[in-house]
């Protein structure tokens, strides 16, 4: 029996695998990600079912301890925190797991030691991978939750020399690996390995603005997943390889997709300093105070909507935060009832993250074949009757097609602005992240509709209903 017990287990780790491939695969639509993420949780179940199996496994009663606390925190999690507040949370699950990644390297290179009195050169080399990797997931996580959090300022933090600061601590880092090679058994070069990755992670996300954080946990996500697989390397455990790699090259390319939403290459969000607070105006650049502002009151807004023919909403951040996507449904049940077409445009980085917005819009029970992803919608803008921009800035901004010298050019945004008409609701002039004035807001068409998400929406809702 125990020599069939191995056999058994890499065929449930295959089995586990091939449940989180094929879950992957189901998250790529909002119609069937609920489905794969649930085919992902069996894989996971099977897999760590498959470990406890091991006979290396000496204390069940420790282990169901931890099962026990780790679910109660994960489901009062998910209940409670909001899903604006989704990429903290994901941001404190990644140095979660890179700690344990890191830990768990540690412990395995430490038992080794104490066993046989030295550790093989390849098993070293995974060892330290998985500190450096697992440190800087764990500190810059942590710190890119403080920043999202608004625990601290989420403007950009450079101070001089800071490039070679480090530079110096990563080759500080080369020498005390290198030096581990020959001489494993030195305890205090090993503690100062993982003290340097520990702040090298703080330094990694200190000179990043506050909304590129996003960017940056989804690169984090990508180091966890890392560790992971360096952890199985030196456990020589399949299942912790496969879930490290396919979670490594998941986090890369979601990581990708924001860069491309943005037009920025990674090294700009990581070393640009770009962004900050978001706290400047549209007065404040200088040009704007010239421009005209057409403003309307949410009955005219209830009329060009009531007796449009087609609506394109267009939600943003700012939706998510006032909690607005109940009311946004509402509001298009009511223009449809009057014979409307509605739809909804959804940029790739209108939310914290890709997918963010379909959550939320999935969340108030908008019918999927109603999103529409930014490349598939911006030929139906010129057809569009009333464009409805709900908290939305620079993924609207036409400046990224028209203006060489904006920060945003090149941006693929949504071509609101080929609408016949457009409604913005915004509770003031602030400009975006990117700090630039919004072209959409003075053009002919464009009305604007000053308040928050939740209370405008809502007195749409009323005036339609009126009509």
């Amino acid at each position: 029996m125990t020599a069939m017990m191995p056999t058994g287990i890499e065929l449930a780790y295959l089995a586990a695998a091939s449940l989180f491939i094929l879950g992957l695969k189901l998250l790529g639509s909002p119609a069937s990600a609920r489905q794969g993420n649930q085919l992902a949780a069996v894989g996971m179940l099977i897999a760590v079912i498959a470990t406890l199996l091991q006979q290396s496994v000496l204390n069940y009663q420790m282990i169901l301890l931890a099962v026990i606390l780790g679910s109660l925190i994960g489901a009062i999690a998910a209940r409670q925190v909001a899903m604006t507040a989704m990429p903290q949370m994901v941001g404190v699950f990644n140095g979660v797991g890179g700690a344990a990644s890191a830990l768990v390297a540690i412990s395995e290179f430490w038992r080794r030691l104490q066993t046989t009195g030295t550790v093989s050169l390849d098993a070293t080399v995974i060892a330290i991978l998985g500190v450096l990797i697992g440190g800087i997931t764990l500190t810059g996580s942590l710190l890119a939750f403080a920043k999202l959090q608004g625990l601290i300022s989420g403007s950009p933090v450079t101070f001089p020399l800071q490039q070679f600061l480090n530079a110096f601590l990563l080759g500080g880092f080369l020498l005390a690996g290198a030096y581990l090679l020959a001489v494993p058994q030195n305890l205090t070069v090993f503690l100062a390995v993982a003290g340097i990755s520990l702040l090298l992670g703080d330094l990694f996300v200190l000179p990043i603005g506050g909304a590129d954080m996003p960017v940056v946990i989804s690169l984090l996500n990508s180091f966890s997943g890392l560790a992971a697989s360096a952890a199985g390397f030196i456990l020589t455990n399949n299942m912790l390889i496969i879930a490290g790699a396919l979670v490594g090259a998941s986090g890369l390319i979601l990581t990708q997709i924001m860069c491309k939403a943005m037009n920025r290459p990674l090294t700009n969000v990581l070393f640009g300093a770009f962004g900050g607070d978001n706290t400047a105006l549209a007065s404040a650049t200088g040009g704007p105070q010239d421009k005209v502002v057409r403003t309307i009151s949410a009955e005219e807004g209830a009329m060009m909507l009531g007796y449009a023919r087609s609506v394109v909403i267009v939600p943003g951040y700012g939706m998510a935060v006032a909690q607005a996507q109940h009311s946004v449904r509402e509001l298009a049940n009511q223009l449809e009832q009057m014979g409307v077409e509605v739809k909804y445009a959804i940029h790739p980085v209108a939310g914290r993250m890709p997918g963010h917005m379909n959550v939320l819009l999935a969340e108030a029970n908008v019918p999927y074949n109603q999103l529409y992803d930014m490349d598939d919608i911006n030929s139906e803008f010129e057809r569009t009757d009333v464009a409805l921009v709900i908290g939305a800035n620079d993924v609207v901004n036409p400046a990224a097609r028209s203006d060489p010298s904006s920060p945003i050019h090149g941006m693929p945004i949504l071509d609101v602005d080929r609408a016949r008409r457009a409604i913005v609701i915004k509770r003031s002039m602030r400009t975006g992240f990117a700090g630039v004035d919004n072209e959409l807001f003075y053009k002919d068409a464009t009305m604007m509709l000053f308040g928050g998400a939740q209370d405008t929406v809502s007195q749409l809702v009323t005036e339609v209903k009126q009509l």
